[in-house]
């Protein structure tokens, strides 16, 4: 059975992560470190770990399976899921797997070593409407086709 976990601290898209899950009667799991609202359901979980760095992060990597989805835009979390067998979908819609999780890392990594050394970058651009439809789009594709899939099939064939 797919789970959904989401890194929930600063997750723009958790309406729709609800959506999806109730049309086809996932669990979801909506980690964060301080209470947050969720929907009433039996199917979405809220859990609040303690406050610290890379609590939730942890919380996740230790508990996610092959075939669940973890919508995160923290990187190395997503890295860990992936080593795990998850599929990871960043908020904006884009899907980072084994092919993207080493380039995504690095870029990661250069823009801290330029932030640490004084070098003023630019953030993300802001998350806007057609970023939110992106991710709706991509959520229910990665779905349906990982619900396709046999039991024996590597998740790393989904695309």
């Amino acid at each position: 059975m797919i789970r959904i976990f989401i890194d929930s601290d600063a997750c723009p898209v958790k309406d729709e992560v609800y959506r999806v899950a109730g049309r086809y009667s996932l669990h979801v799991y909506v980690v964060s470190n301080r209470m947050i609202a969720v929907p009433p359901s039996p199917l979405i979980e809220r859990v609040v770990v303690e406050a610290g760095a890379d609590v939730a992060d942890d919380w996740i990597a230790e508990r996610v399976q092959d075939r669940d989805i973890v919508i995160t835009s923290d990187i190395p979390l997503a890295a860990r899921c992936i080593e795990k067998g998850a599929l990871v979908l960043e908020p904006k819609g884009r899907r980072l797997d084994s092919d993207a999780i080493g380039m995504a890392l690095a870029t990661r990594n250069l823009m801290t070593d330029l932030r640490a050394a004084g070098v003023i970058t630019s953030g993300s651009s802001a998350f806007g409407k057609a970023d939110r439809s992106r991710f709706l789009s991509e959520l229910d594709t990665l779905v349906v086709k990982t619900r396709k899939l046999p039991p024996h099939k590597p998740t790393q064939i989904i695309r």
